[in-house]
């Protein structure tokens, strides 16, 4: 055992104060290994040129692969999503009588009613809108009501301003539709695009649909290999867009 030392400590110090110190014995000294401090020394090349953040390089590689195994299954369920409303839509079969139109839009999915309305536009007529709004006047001043005939006001009520606002969108896009095809006639064909750009813009005939328009034809023109005309059109829709923001 190893001898014990006792500090003594000056008189007028309380006896608690006298502490007993154990002798260790002394640590040996630490094994180091050698390393190489400088890993930029390498006149030969060997190593290559130096790349930094290895570690940072394996956490982006793993967090892409699982952004693309996570983009893989969006996209997977977008396609089954296409498939599922595309069955949908012909399974279903158009009336023939308002009556039974109205039926049918009261049936249609909220996401499906932009495209009913595109593919039944001609039969959302004046006679079709008077047809809703006599029923809802029966509706609404009836003398007794049951709870039925309350939800059928509801549902009726709510299906006549979304077909209101979904044609007049309809309308005002097809036209937009037009005014873009026939602007972008015109400046494909001139000889001073700028000075016909401005009279476009002084006309107010320069609008999202033809930003929409020139973005089909760039696309068209690439899938056709026409890569001067898509790198011609892109300039252009690069001017439109400055002359719309503006």
């Amino acid at each position: 055992m190893a001898p014990s030392l006792l500090l003594r400590l000056p008189s007028s110090a309380p006896a608690t104060s006298i502490a007993h110190f154990q002798q260790t014995n002394m640590a040996k000294p630490r094994k180091f290994s050698t390393q190489i401090r400088c890993i930029g020394w390498d006149p030969e090349g060997v190593l290559g040129p130096a790349q930094g953040g290895h570690i940072a390089r394996l956490e982006f590689k793993r967090r892409l692969e699982k952004d693309a195994d996570a983009r893989d299954a969006f996209e997977r369920q977008v396609r089954q999503e296409k498939e599922r409303r595309r069955t949908v839509r012909e399974a279903r079969a158009v009336p023939d009588t308002v009556a039974e139109l109205v039926e049918y839009f009261l049936d249609t999915e909220a996401r499906e009613l932009e495209f009913e309305i595109a593919r039944l536009r001609p039969r959302l007529n004046e006679e079709f809108f008077s047809h809703i709004q006599l029923e809802l006047g029966k509706l609404r001043f009836a003398v007794s009501k049951t709870q039925d005939m309350e939800d059928r006001q509801i549902e009726l009520e709510a299906l006549l301003k979304a077909l209101q606002e979904g044609t007049e969108a309809y309308d005002k896009l097809q036209a937009d539709l037009v005014t873009a095809k026939n602007s972008l006639a015109k400046i494909l064909t001139s000889k001073d695009v700028k000075t016909t750009l401005l009279e476009l813009v002084e006309k107010n005939e320069l609008n999202r649909s033809l930003l929409t328009l020139l973005d089909e034809n760039i696309a068209n023109a690439f899938r056709a290999n026409q890569k001067e005309a898509a790198e011609y059109m892109s300039k252009l829709r690069g001017a439109v867009l400055k002359y719309i923001t503006v």
